[in-house]
């Protein structure tokens, strides 16, 4: 344990320890989640450094590995894509220092048959190569560190964040169609990123480990249409022209750590309605 730690409390019937005022690194910094946990992070005191890929690839085995010397993180969230090898190399490194290291995964290991909800000990079924990928890099950093967390995750909303975010692609979807077409078959894994944000800053200060499924919807589970209509209401898409289907069938919750995260209803009233 690093000598700036300080022991707090239990979790699970285990002794945990936060660290105050740590250095984080945090990779993925352009895309679309990193930037809320690096938000989060500062907000609660601590330093927050990135991996500029640009500067140092990911492939490059000996730079980076001076460049983690050099850097001395306290913490590492790993939320870039990149290559396998990569993550195997950052928590191989959070193992030797005894740092904590979170992981960000998907719902996409798990198929929609066998049907959900999903618990983090089920068999992973992708059959899609982002699925398979997100398989092989958590794999590679639990054989580099036992210790380590896996943080499986939903489909993310937020207001303003571009990229894979339910509320832009819906956007993007009635401008290109003139509608949204939402099936009531499909219950999906998916939280706000403020809230994920938070939830993965919680398990880096306690040195979580262990596979986490961080998803709002979990306990209660809607359904996607109903979810695309409360966006609508809690957003003003009052133009939003959204079709009930019964096309994709899923029960994709992520199911097993529901007090990790605030109901989905916290977010969108209209679903408790």
């Amino acid at each position: 344990m690093s000598p700036r730690s300080t022991l707090v409390g239990q979790h699970d019937g285990c002794s945990f320890a936060t660290l105050a005022g740590m250095r984080v690194l945090i990779t993925g910094l352009s895309g679309t989640l990193a930037p809320k946990l690096a938000a989060a992070a500062r907000q609660a005191g601590h330093e927050v450094i990135g991996w500029d890929h640009h500067a140092l690839s990911p492939e490059d085995t000996d730079g980076g590995a001076a460049w983690l010397q050099a850097q001395q993180p306290q913490a590492v969230a790993h939320l870039a894509l990149g290559p396998v090898s990569w993550a195997a190399r950052l928590a191989a490194h959070a193992a030797a220092h005894e740092l904590p290291f979170v992981f960000t995964s998907t719902a996409m290991v798990f198929h929609h048959v066998p049907d959900g909800p999903h618990r983090a000990g089920d068999a992973r079924t992708a059959q899609d190569d982002y699925g398979r990928y997100k398989i092989a890099c958590e794999d590679a950093v639990l054989a580099a560190d036992p210790g380590a967390c896996i943080a499986r995750l939903g489909w993310q909303i937020d207001a303003d964040a571009r990229g894979n975010n339910m509320l832009a692609q819906l956007d993007q979807r009635h401008a290109r169609e003139g509608r949204i077409g939402a099936s009531r078959r499909w219950r999906p894994a998916c939280s706000f990123m403020d809230d994920a944000a938070r939830a993965l800053l919680a398990l880096i200060e306690s040195h979580a480990g262990g596979v986490v499924h961080l998803d709002s919807n979990a306990h209660e589970g809607h359904d996607f249409h109903a979810i695309v209509r409360a966006l609508a209401a809690r957003f003003g898409r009052m133009d939003w022209q959204v079709r009930a289907d019964d096309g994709y069938t899923h029960d994709q919750r992520l199911v097993g750590d529901e007090a990790r995260m605030p109901p989905l209803s916290a977010r969108l009233p209209d679903l408790r309605r």
